[in-house]
């Protein structure tokens, strides 16, 4: 449990409102808001994309920020849920995150930049932020995660949570883990300035070096070029302990590690094997299939992580952590990936059309990242040594078809063979 000394409270707000992406994880952080009074302040304001929603049958639409407060559950994206009462529904980004100390974020990726970009000049600059975001962001050559793309941007440090938790299963207390990555900066380990000095002793404070601000590592490995500015001493400290006190419930059980890449990528990548997971349950293939297409996933997965993120990420936080193995079992059996993917085959038509059905607005996000890390792969050269992810991106252009799935992976399942050999 998180330090109980004296110490500021921090508030906290959900950038996004959409399922899990906010009114599920909103839920969770509210409770513990709520449960620790010493460590946070209670109300936790939500960020919601406004919107006019019907609702009860009503010919009049209505802000959905309005619906959210008035009933306490959000209609549209989260029904039949009961939200905490000191959850504020804020259509204002910029009011939403002011003056708070943790961020965290659930939107699509692809809003993420244009929202940072709004919110630069609104939040407080010693905040940190953790994000529950599933994607990669890929410009031109260069590949990183958006936990590194938010602490850019806003020029603050920001973790990442993912896990096996599907939205409506958290929603509904069913017991579940999850796994929170956050490696806190050097400059926030330091001993805050003590609110009196004993006389005869120098304050601890006194011994930090302020030209050591960006000594923190990115994910890459190398010295980070944000500029991080220090957490006032007043506050309690953000660290992994307070971080656990923040999102763990009795049925959201958390573990924390340092490995932000693993956790990050994990979370993305699973998204595309889901994918072909769902074309090989819709074509009746069995769970022999389904095992092989996880299997080649997985190392695919591992392989990704050590060639392009080997300086921080640990394999064991693909096998060993709710955000790796786990988390691809939970979505290559009962995810919206897969369940979407499944349908496409089922019903004989294109993804994109069961997505418009099934997810009332939303999007699947191993599409996108199929699309993304195979522009990154290929500006590497390196398709071939990734024939599953290459083939989800071929079959969803409509180069390919999922019934060939299985020579498509070949190449990955004999150089498997020939490593044992």
């Amino acid at each position: 449990m998180a330090s109980l000394a004296p110490g500021k409270k921090h508030k906290v707000t959900i950038v996004g409102s959409g399922n899990w992406r906010g009114s599920t994880i909103a839920k969770v952080v509210a409770e513990n808001t709520a449960a620790h009074p010493e460590l946070f302040e209670k109300d936790v304001q939500m960020w919601v994309y406004e919107e006019n929603v019907k609702v009860d049958g009503s010919s009049e639409p209505r802000k959905l920020t309005e619906l959210i407060n008035e009933r306490h559950e959000n209609p549209k994206y989260l029904p039949g849920i009961a939200l905490p009462h000191h959850i504020i529904a804020n259509p204002s980004i910029e009011d939403a995150v002011k003056d708070s100390t943790i961020l965290v974020f659930n939107l699509p990726h692809q809003f993420i930049k244009g929202l940072c970009r709004q919110i630069k000049g609104a939040i407080l600059p010693y905040a940190r932020g953790i994000s529950c975001i599933k994607g990669v962001d890929v410009r031109e050559s260069e590949i990183r995660l958006f936990s590194e793309t938010i602490g850019q941007e806003l020029g603050i440090y920001c973790g990442a949570l993912s896990g096996a938790n599907i939205a409506n299963e958290v929603a509904q207390e069913k017991w579940c883990e999850t796994t929170i990555a956050y490696d806190p900066p050097s400059i926030d380990s330091q001993t805050p300035t003590p609110a009196r000095t004993p006389p005869n002793r120098t304050p601890a404070s006194s011994q930090l070096d302020l030209t050591k601000l960006n000594e923190h590592k990115d994910v890459s490995g190398k010295p980070s070029k944000v500029m991080l500015r220090p957490l006032p001493a007043e506050y309690h400290p953000i660290d992994q302990p307070l971080m656990k006190t923040l999102f763990h419930r009795p049925y959201f059980h958390v573990r924390v590690v340092s490995d932000v890449a693993g956790v990050s990528l994990s979370g993305a990548l699973k998204n595309i094997v889901a994918l072909a997971a769902g074309w090989v349950d819709g074509l009746g293939w069995g769970d022999n299939a389904k095992a092989a297409i996880m299997r080649v996933g997985l190392l695919e997965m591992v392989d990704f992580g050590k060639r392009f993120f080997g300086k921080t990420i640990q394999t064991k936080t693909f096998t060993e952590e709710s955000a790796g193995v786990a988390d691809l079992i939970t979505t290559c059996s009962g995810g919206r990936n897969h369940r979407c993917a499944k349908m496409s085959v089922v019903e004989g038509k294109p993804i994109k059309e069961i997505e418009a059905r099934e997810l009332n607005g939303q999007q699947l996000q191993g599409v996108s990242t199929a699309e993304e890390v195979n522009i990154f792969l290929k500006s590497q050269g390196l398709e071939k040594d990734f024939p599953l992810f290459t083939a989800v991106s071929k079959i969803l252009r409509g180069e390919e078809k999922y019934q060939d799935l299985p020579g498509l992976i070949e190449s990955r399942t004999e150089a498997d063979g020939n490593e044992m050999a």
